[in-house]
């Protein structure tokens, strides 16, 4: 049974709900996560790790911030199990307040000059648990909006929960900002605890969205026809290696291109170049502003050619912008720093992310489609993004200041991500619900 086979008994407003409410939940969870990124560029490594040198006091902070990403394949194992064998809703609500928590917790840890390196511990495990949420948050979200869509929509309606990011990266980059205009001694003290402590307004909020959204219609009617399975994820390991091992090569690309471009490059440009902080934090606002509008755009675009030939596009464009993107950086003028994030962000990032969510889904069938991708992503995950500040760092160190190591990684991972992509089944219709778990071939 294809996805969504009750389209014509729900309504417009139904599926549109269901992407706005997926996309409004995810823009919560990434201001958290994103908030914590730009601390650890800009702050931390003088909260936390005072006694290093600069170098390694930015690697230590890079270093906890790593550790939310290899805890995520925990969460997408955990969470995807349980998102095949209860549902995805209620998993949503569970990862929200996993995120929400830990974030509010980080503004009340006491610093190093307080409690030592019991500071950097609480860091730590506060992390983790934000790393398990998210782990588990992305493949329910990317479901709700994909499997609520009706067909031939599934492109846009899944770029929405992708979409997401863009507003809360915003949200983050707009907090620090104003964080990093107030006296460094002040900023240091209390001021980089506020937008910490402000996410349990945003809490509340995503409670409240999420709360309303009906379960996927997908996973009723698997509950209904006894579709699932007992282990989903040894289900996914054993019978669709091949589709796990191309969406971890597909999408190792896109999250080490955006953790470089958004996070390495905030510590690059400021540290090394000398760049404000205001200038890089602007100018991850008005990328992030660009893409709010162009991965729904992606989206559409996917719709009507090939899920997978946009996202080989955007691996296209890594190859080609990756070198334009730092030599923008060194020119230290505030609109070619603005251009260099905004493109990378907006147009190159977007043309990946943007139909990433249905064209993963549609490697899987549903009763193991929450485990399938969320095993895939989190996966490339922890190696892509959760060592790429570190990569980049050292490789820049490596280089002598040269970033044409961290090109040539970059343009590496591009070329891996495009075989993979290329591998993948080129269709723009989610596999249908019977699959090899029930015998049959999908």
């Amino acid at each position: 049974m294809a996805m969504n086979t009750n389209n014509s008994t729900r309504s417009r407003r139904h599926y549109i709900t269901a992407g706005l409410a997926s996309m409004m939940g995810t823009t919560i969870e990434w201001y958290d996560f994103f908030l914590y990124g730009t601390a650890a560029a800009l702050i931390f490594n003088k909260i936390f790790f005072p006694s290093f040198d600069p170098l390694t006091g930015t690697l230590a902070a890079f270093a906890t911030y790593s550790v939310g990403f290899f805890a995520r394949p925990l969460g997408g194992v955990v969470f995807g199990h349980f998102g095949d064998r209860v549902g995805r809703k209620a998993m949503l609500l569970i990862t929200l307040f996993m995120m929400g928590i830990p974030t509010i917790l980080i503004g009340l840890i006491p610093s190093y000059e307080s409690i030592g390196y019991w500071a950097a511990v609480g860091l730590v495990l506060l992390r983790f648990l934000q790393g398990v949420a998210v782990g588990g948050e992305w493949g329910g979200a990317v479901l709700m909006a994909v499997e609520h869509a009706p067909e031939g929509k599934k492109g846009f309606f899944g770029s929405l929960p992708q979409a997401g990011v863009a507003p809360g990266l915003i949200l983050s980059s707009l907090a620090m900002g104003m964080v990093a205009t107030l006296p460094e001694q002040d900023m240091l003290t209390w001021g980089w605890r506020v937008p910490f402590l402000a996410s349990v307004v945003l809490l509340a909020v995503g409670w409240f969205i999420r709360a309303k959204v009906q379960e996927s219609p997908d996973f009723e009617q698997m509950r209904k026809s006894g579709e699932k399975v007992d282990m989903p994820a040894l289900v996914v390991l054993r019978q669709y290696p091949r589709q796990v091992l191309t969406v971890i090569g597909g999408r190792l690309a896109e999250v080490t291109w955006f953790y470089t471009v958004v996070t390495f490059a905030l510590a690059y440009a400021t540290g090394t170049l000398g760049i404000p902080k205001t200038v890089m934090l602007d100018a991850t606002v008005w990328g992030a502003a660009a893409a709010l509008f162009t991965m729904p755009l992606c989206g559409f675009l996917a719709d009507r050619f090939s899920f997978k030939w946009v996202f080989m596009a955007g691996t296209v464009g890594i190859l080609v912008f990756a070198p334009q993107f730092f030599a923008l950086l060194q020119t230290l003028d505030p609109k070619n720093v603005t251009i260099a994030i905004a493109v990378a962000v907006g147009v190159v990032y977007a043309c990946l992310y943007g139909p990433e969510g249905s064209l993963f889904s549609a490697q899987f069938p549903p009763e193991v489609r929450y485990s399938g991708i969320s095993i895939g992503v989190q996966v490339s995950g922890a190696i892509g993004g959760g060592l790429a500040p570190i990569v980049a760092t050292s490789l820049l160190n490596y280089g002598g200041g040269d970033p044409s190591y961290i090109v040539w990684y970059l343009g590496a991972l591009a070329v891996i991500a495009f075989v993979s992509t290329a591998l993948m089944r080129d269709v723009n219709v989610v596999t249908p619900a019977v699959s090899m778990a029930k015998g049959k071939r999908v």
